[in-house]
């Protein structure tokens, strides 16, 4: 890494649709965490370990729910998804590019 993010969190939410925050540095199962969301800096429990990078939701998150990062769809839940969890490609799946998804 090329130098040390200051942000007063552990993690960011860019877009206020968004479901989950991205891990701006290892954060480990039980961490007590901030994350910036607009003007507001909020807390959450993290309830398994999420890497730096990867992407943690910030409310839980019903199955087949459309996931929201930066404002944009990236995916949706394959499974219901707690408050806390570690965001990735055990309980979302892609869904751009899809053919296999396209409207007739």
């Amino acid at each position: 890494m090329a130098g040390h993010i200051t942000s007063g969190a552990e993690a960011l939410v860019m877009d206020s649709r968004d479901h989950v925050a991205t891990a701006i540095k290892d954060l480990n199962a039980g961490d007590r965490i901030t994350y910036r969301l607009q003007d507001q800096v909020k807390e959450l429990t993290l309830v398994e370990p999420v890497p730096f990078g990867h992407k943690v939701a910030i409310g839980d998150i019903p199955l087949g729910t459309d996931i929201r990062k930066y404002g944009e769809v990236i995916g949706r839940t394959t499974e219901v998804v707690q408050a806390g969890q570690h965001v990735h490609v055990h309980n979302v799946e892609g869904i751009r590019g899809r053919g296999d998804q396209a409207k007739a």
